[in-house]
């Protein structure tokens, strides 16, 4: 049976509403990163990178949750759009796009703005500007496609959702309201059953919330080294 290594982040909860809208069977691993999980030895031979989400498909281990989502839908034959060259391409590209511009922004920007030193205005002003950025190519985008690509219901559109649902978290509220046809396709995605399974399964497991000096050391190594 697969194995899912995730937690309650954004990323593994993409790779959770797919096992969820496909019905594949798979046993959870919770990975506490605020534990230092993610850096035991047996989850490193999953994910060399040591973060979540993470799969074990019988001895076939995938990491990063853009790339289990193809791996998934591809095996699966599932949520992908009509076979065209041209829906194939805008499928790589905005699952892409997700994964190497969407997410990452998102990330730094929740960083700086509540966990960096408050003096860091240059950084937290950079990472909210792209952040924005990126949420206004895909409000123009979604302004013109019911989903991510065409009208197919597909993993990129669950690649958005992973960061999206928490639009209002990255940028505030009156910076989230601006992008009105994000919304609705998120709104659309979130009250589909498969993704209130999805969000609770990270209540199946007791997770540390707090964000305590030793979760900040665990989880920002520059800090570790800064201190040695």
């Amino acid at each position: 049976m697969l194995k899912f290594y995730f937690n309650g982040a954004p990323n593994p909860n993409k790779v959770a509403l797919f096992l969820e809208e496909a019905g594949v069977p798979c046993e959870l691993v919770p990975i506490d990163t605020r534990k230092g999980d993610q850096f035991k030895p047996e989850f490193l031979k999953v994910n060399p990178n040591g973060k979540v989400p993470a799969i074990d498909d019988d001895g076939v281990f995938v990491f990063d949750s853009n790339a289990i989502l193809l791996y998934l839908a591809e095996k699966t034959g599932k949520f992908l759009p009509p076979n065209t060259p041209q829906n194939r391409a805008q499928l790589l590209s905005w699952l892409l796009f997700v994964a190497s511009g969407l997410g990452p922004y998102s990330g730094q920007a929740v960083h700086f703005k509540n966990v960096a030193p408050k003096d860091l205005e240059y950084a937290a002003n950079r990472y909210m500007y792209e952040a924005h950025r990126h949420y206004k190519i895909l409000d123009d985008h979604l302004a013109k496609s019911r989903y991510m690509v065409g009208d197919t219901y597909t993993i990129a559109d669950m690649a958005l959702w992973g960061w999206a649902r928490l639009a209002s978290f990255v940028l505030g509220e009156e910076g989230a309201a601006k992008y009105k046809n994000v919304k609705r396709l998120v709104d659309e995605i979130s009250a589909r059953p498969a993704a209130a399974r999805a969000i609770a399964l990270k209540d199946k497991f007791v997770f540390k919330t707090e964000m305590d000096d030793e979760a900040k050391n665990i989880m920002f190594g520059h800090l570790k080294t800064k201190a040695a």
